[in-house]
């Protein structure tokens, strides 16, 4: 009777694994769902940061304070650096 209670309990543990296998699968393909409709597939980072270079803080390109000098960019982090850049003289390099 003993064998007979062991293959009983061991098809029930067997069948509640099954069972939250298939939520936690459903769970998971909810949510990946989910992310889709917002458009958030990938977690690429598209965005890079830059350097200021008056107080050199480290900013999001997309955020940062475009100038265009001399044929090249510079990127700030506020108005107020751009501003030192453009009073500060500088020799060319």
């Amino acid at each position: 009777m003993g064998i007979v209670r062991l293959v009983v309990l061991g098809v029930l543990f067997y069948i509640a694994w099954l069972l939250l296998k298939g939520i936690m699968g459903a769970a998971k393909k909810s949510t990946e769902e989910r992310r889709e409709k917002k458009g958030a597939t990938s977690a690429k980072v598209e965005d890079v940061l830059v350097e200021d270079p008056v107080c050199h803080t480290l900013v999001p390109k997309s955020q940062s304070i475009r100038l265009r000098k001399d044929g090249k960019t510079y990127y700030f982090c506020s108005d107020t650096c751009c501003d030192k850049f453009l009073e500060t003289p500088r020799e060319k390099e």
